[in-house]
């Protein structure tokens, strides 16, 4: 059997990806020959740029940019894993 775990986060709580892990360790108890895919989304809000970030096993970057007003603020993006 295949179990595809499809989570969002919980704000301010668990990210997708601590979510799904959870959801696994729980299900792993019940079916534990199955076979789990565990695939965090987002809906656009807090964690979205984690969960690309872990779907393409990328990396977080950082950088100062300037933001709407003039002023230096710090962002944070991902950059995907290169083939």
């Amino acid at each position: 059997m295949k179990i595809v775990i499809a989570p969002d986060s919980y704000k301010e709580s668990l990210s997708a990806t601590e979510v799904a892990r959870a959801i696994e360790k729980g299900f792993r108890e019940i079916f534990p020959d199955a076979e789990y895919v565990s695939v965090p989304v987002a809906d656009g809000g807090e964690g979205t740029v984690e969960a690309m970030i872990a779907a393409t096993n990328g990396t977080m970057q950082h950088a100062v940019v300037t933001g709407p007003l003039g002023e230096s603020v710090n962002a944070a993006g991902g950059s995907p894993a290169m083939a």
